[in-house]
């Protein structure tokens, strides 16, 4: 039987997987699969820096070009995984071949919803290099740009296009974008600092049509509104790419299930990042997370498990966002409407201010806005809230007392 350690996914997960096994002391070949005629990258920078025009697209690549071939690890780029078999430990290739496998790591990311509209030919995404250089290149001074969805990718997209100069439209079908994951508390922040910025909201309604014949002019919403459009992005959210895994027989339930270790339902399969609903014993349930953290810490822990190592994938949740003059980091998990008070601490109308979100005086989650070197008592008040912990809500929303004094 083979030694060989195949990781499905060249992406930031599947490149971390790697580097880790090569840490780690393993000597076997490894194989990393990826779709994308790229080498692996970060996705962050597609909808911040990179967007912008202000980071090198160098700059978003995991490795050096030379890394892979320097490891020992072949890179396999603009091939897909099409079959697995785990009776035979077996993958098939899009390009025909078969790879044999010792252990697997499944880290097939997502997809973008597609919109699904007459002329949603128009549409563009943004969730590969490719996506950010081509509307990078469109966000001109003066340019019409439409976003449909109000999630993090449709405002950090807005953001960037209204540093270029554009015009920037948002619809959302909820009343506050980003208030499913935020809350209408913190949602409300959000949409005040875009407007502050010059875009232009449009909540409550969805899109009947883009059109235009050659390309997109104008976006017609649900009650007949007309918008002028010479760029369509729709930020619809993502679809876990779990076809593979499904097909194979694998469980699969919003995501290519896992236990703690990252383990999937057969033994020498393994499952990280954005594709993987994984058991967290802090939230105490199966999540799946969608961000970058999770794919850079997922990597690494799903390599240690491969190994035969005992690995406890418990981190907190974490994402970050930049949005204007705004940065943001973001800890804990909050099911929508499962919180029953927003605490601030500051002033959210200075755009300097921490919020935690808080269940029976439990912090479930907090986050720092223009406010830094927070994160690791933020996390330490997240873990003691999910172990039952509560805080006196009072000193929570208290700047004068040290979030220390109330992190266990």
């Amino acid at each position: 039987m083979t030694d060989q350690f195949v990781i499905v996914g060249a992406d930031l997960a599947g490149a971390k997987a790697a580097e880790t096994l090569r840490a780690e002391g393993f000597a076997g070949p490894i194989a990393l699969v990826g779709s994308e005629a790229e080498r692996p990258y970060e996705r962050p920078p597609l909808s911040k820096g990179f967007l912008l025009g202000k980071q090198p697209r160098d700059k978003a690549f995991v490795h050096p070009e030379g890394w892979y071939a320097e490891n020992d690890v072949t890179l396999i780029s603009g091939a897909t995984a099409v079959g697995l078999d785990t009776a035979t430990h077996t993958v098939a290739l899009s390009d025909g071949r078969r790879l044999s496998y010792a252990k697997l790591l499944l880290a097939t990311g997502s997809s973008p919803r597609l919109l699904e509209v007459p002329g949603a030919e128009h549409a563009s995404y943004l969730r590969t290099l490719a996506d950010s250089e081509r509307l990078s290149e469109r966000f001109t001074d003066g340019a019409h740009v439409v976003i449909i969805g109000g999630g993090w990718i449709g405002l950090e997209t807005a953001a960037a296009a209204r540093a270029k100069g554009c015009h920037v439209t948002v619809i959302e079908v909820t009343v506050l974008p980003m208030q499913r994951v935020l809350g209408a508390e913190v949602a409300r922040l959000f949409v005040a600092l875009h407007e502050a910025n010059g875009v232009e909201f449009r909540t409550s309604t969805s899109v009947r049509e883009l059109r235009g014949d050659t390309g997109v002019t104008s976006v017609v919403l649900q009650d007949g509104t007309e918008l002028p459009a010479d760029v369509v992005v729709a930020g619809l959210g993502i679809w876990p790419n779990v076809e593979l895994a499904a097909e194979a027989g694998l469980d699969v339930h919003n995501g290519i299930v896992t236990d703690a270790s990252l383990r999937t339902s057969h033994a020498d399969v393994f499952a990280c990042g954005d594709v993987a609903s994984s058991f967290n014993p802090l939230v105490g349930t199966h999540i799946r997370i969608e961000h970058w953290a999770n794919a850079l810490n997922g990597g690494p822990a799903a390599a240690r498990s491969m190994l035969g190592q005992e690995v406890v994938y418990d981190r907190v949740p974490y994402f970050y966002s930049d949005q204007y003059d705004l940065g943001m980091e973001y800890a804990g998990y909050v099911e929508p409407g499962g919180y029953d008070r927003v605490v601030f601490r500051g002033a959210p109308d200075t755009g300097e201010y921490l919020a935690f979100w808080t269940s029976g005086g439990r912090v479930l989650a907090g986050m720092n806005a223009n406010i830094w070197d927070v994160q690791g008592d933020i996390q330490k008040l997240v873990r003691a809230g999910f172990a039952g912990i509560a805080v006196d809500l009072d000193r929570l929303a208290d700047p004068a007392v040290p979030l220390a004094d109330l992190a266990f």
